[in-house]
């Protein structure tokens, strides 16, 4: 385990935010300026193995990684791209019609919508000096 390896840890360790593989890079090279961002991506890609992260396709625009990975569903903001975790459970049963004879092992809701500081409206623009 390198220095570097346990810096990405430690950001992840209860970080709700769910960053990017860029912004996970850029947090941990403010401590370590000479790491790559292979070093990061490679540790991101060893923990979600390892089924320690989850990195999640929610975002088209960049992957995020979620460092919680007890099963749980996200609230994300179709503006700001900001993700919530919602940690309670729906009971979502499958029609066995509609399974093809899978055997469910579990589900993953994803709600949408605007968050308060998208929906609140701009302040409005201070009138300049001296008219």
């Amino acid at each position: 385990m390198t220095p570097q390896r346990m810096a990405i840890m430690d950001y992840l360790d209860g970080n709700t935010q769910h960053p990017s593989a860029a912004e996970v890079y850029e947090a941990v090279l403010r401590k370590f300026p000479t790491m790559s961002f292979a070093t990061v991506y490679n540790t991101l890609r060893i923990l979600k193995e390892r089924g320690l992260l989850a990195e999640l396709s929610l975002d088209p625009a960049k992957k995020r990684f979620d460092a919680n990975p007890a099963p749980h569903h996200h609230l994300i903001c179709v503006n700001c791209r900001k993700i919530l975790d919602v940690m309670r459970p729906f009971d979502l049963s499958l029609p066995q019609d509609d399974r093809h004879r899978f055997r469910i092992l579990g589900n993953h809701v994803d709600f949408y919508g605007i968050c308060p500081r998208c929906a609140s409206p701009e302040p409005a623009a201070k009138p300049g000096k001296g008219r």
